[in-house]
């Protein structure tokens, strides 16, 4: 009997401690079944450190005990680049053909493929690249009244380069004494002077430049040129002394044969007829009377 007791006592007591937890439980929970929390776990895990976690609290700085700011670094300077020269793409060496002058032209086709090189009269007008002279003419022939395209150049020297291309310098005041068919130069050797003979004689002194082949002087209109120059004349000047106009030169007579017709320029102004001149009638002279 008393054992009964006892057991019920016990379990009174045990009810009693369990309904104020579960009591307890209910009243700190926001919401939800009674005993499960609802508080989110990243505040559950602030609010419950982890074991053996240390908490530690980092003071302000101090003033003056902020870091240095960083000074700029200035590169050393190194040495002056090197000027290396271009590649060689021929076996040949070739030469701007207006020396000791301040030079102009122009990079694009005008009329015929050729290009005005404007210097100072006197001027020298050098061989571009060794070879052989071909043509010469020391001879101012150009006239306006017939205009004739053989004479358009004035005074001129072609040279037959060793690379198989005819150079042609026109508008030439003068031809530089020994300069004649045969005769063989090297490249830069003075061929003449710069000037304005031919039809340039109303502009200012200039080297009438051409690249062709070379062809009877009947041919006139191929030395005046037939290859466009300046690509080459930009080479030889800005230092690439062996860029060639050779293969450009024989592609183009593949194509259009060695001795093409005349295209532009070709005609000459048609020499007007002379008046027929009349003769003046004598006077008739007056019979006078014989006296006997």
């Amino acid at each position: 009997m008393r054992v009964d007791i006892m057991r019920s006592g016990h379990i009174a007591r045990l009810a009693a401690v369990t309904g104020a937890v579960l009591a307890a439980g209910a009243c700190g929970s926001p919401a939800g079944v009674a005993g499960v929390s609802t508080v989110p776990p990243a505040v559950a895990a602030e609010a419950a450190p982890a074991p053996d976690s240390v908490t530690a609290t980092i003071p302000a700085p101090e003033p003056g005990d902020e870091p240095a700011a960083t000074p700029a670094v200035t590169p050393p300077k190194g040495d002056e680049p090197v000027q290396v020269p271009p590649p060689k793409v021929s076996e040949f060496t070739y030469t701007f053909p207006v020396q000791g002058c301040d030079t102009s032209y122009q990079s694009k086709l005008l009329v015929l493929p050729k290009t005005t090189i404007w210097a100072a009269k006197g001027c020298s007008f050098v061989s571009p690249v060794d070879g052989v002279v071909h043509e010469v003419n020391i001879k101012n022939r150009w006239r306006p009244s017939t205009d004739r395209g053989q004479d358009r150049e004035g005074r001129f020297v072609t040279v037959l380069g060793d690379d198989g291309v005819l150079y042609l310098g026109g508008h030439l005041d003068a031809v530089a004494p020994g300069v004649a068919p045969g005769v063989r130069v090297k490249s830069g050797q003075v061929l003449g002077q710069v000037g304005n003979s031919g039809n340039a004689r109303d502009t200012a002194s200039n080297l009438y430049f051409a690249i062709s082949w070379k062809t009877e002087p009947s041919l006139w209109w191929v030395r005046r040129g037939m290859v466009e120059p300046w690509d080459y004349l930009d080479a030889w000047l800005k230092g690439n002394r062996t860029l060639s106009p050779a293969a450009e030169t024989r592609a183009l007579i593949e194509r259009v044969g060695a001795a093409p017709k005349c295209a532009i320029l070709c005609a000459a102004k048609a020499t007007p007829d002379p008046k027929p001149t009349r003769r003046a009638k004598k006077p008739v002279e007056e019979s006078k009377p014989v006296t006997p």
